[in-house]
C-alpha cells in the first residue's frame, strides 16, 4: 500500500507570519516548499502564479480547482496540477489559507497526510506588521484579521494539529515546531 506524501497548511490572519515562516521551513531544508496558489488580480506577486481569468475558467472546466476564494479583488486558486507538481517532486507542500472552508475543502479533496496549523497574532500584531512591511491596504488587512477571528469563532468544531502564537515564537522556531509536528506524525520509514 502506498503512503501518502505529507504536506502543510498554514491558517491565520494577515500578517500572522505564513510567508516568514514558510522561508524559515525551506531553510531547514527537510524538503518543505511553499505551494504558490495562482492569483488572478493584481497586487503582490510574490510567493504567487499569475494567471488570467482564462486560466481559471480552463482550470474550472477541467475540475482542476479544489479551491477558491476572493480577497482584496483578487481571486485565489488551489489547485489540483500545482499540488502534484510538488508533490511529484518529491517536496512537501506548504499551502496558506485563511477561510476554514478552505481548511476542509482541500483536506476532503487532495489525496495528502495533511497537518494543519493555525498561526495566530494578535489585532494590534497584525496592524504593527502590515504598517512595517509597508502594506498600502492596512485597514484591508485588519478588516481580514476580523473576518478571520469570525472564522474561527464559526468553527468550533475545527481541529488543528498544531497552534502557534505567532508573538510568542520567532519565524525560525515557529518552522522547528511545525517541522518536528509533520515527522512525529508521520515518521521517517513509514512511507514518507
Amino acid at each position: 500500500m502506498t503512503s501518502l506524501p505529507p504536506a502543510v497548511i498554514l491558517y491565520g490572519p494577515p500578517a500572522a507570519g505564513k510567508d516568514t515562516i514558510t522561508r524559515a521551513l525551506v531553510e531547514l531544508g527537510a524538503g518543505f516548499a511553499q505551494f504558490q496558489r495562482l492569483k488572478v488580480g493584481s497586487g503582490k506577486t510574490d510567493g504567487y502564479r499569475m494567471g488570467s481569468a482564462e486560466d481559471l475558467a480552463e482550470l474550472e472546466k477541467d475540475g482542476q480547482v479544489i479551491y477558491s476564494n476572493s480577497r482584496y479583488g483578487n481571486v485565489y486558486v488551489v489547485d489540483q496540477p500545482g499540488l502534484d507538481e510538488l508533490a511529484a517532486a518529491g517536496q512537501i507542500p506548504v499551502l496558506h489559507l485563511g477561510q476554514i472552508e478552505g481548511v476542509q475543502a482541500v483536506i476532503e479533496a487532495y489525496p495528502a497526510r495533511w497537518t494543519t496549523v493555525l498561526l495566530w497574532c494578535t489585532r494590534e500584531e497584525t496592524a504593527a506588521r502590515s504598517a512595517g512591511r509597508g502594506d498600502s491596504d492596512t485597514e484591508a488587512r485588519l478588516a481580514a484579521w476580523q473576518a478571520t477571528q469570525d472564522d474561527v469563532d464559526a468553527h468550533p468544531q475545527q481541529v488543528w494539529d498544531l497552534e502557534v502564537q505567532t508573538g510568542d515564537h520567532s519565524p525560525a522556531e515557529a518552522a522547528v515546531l511545525i517541522s518536528e509536528r509533520v515527522r512525529s506524525a508521520f515518521p521517517a520509514g513509514n512511507g514518507s
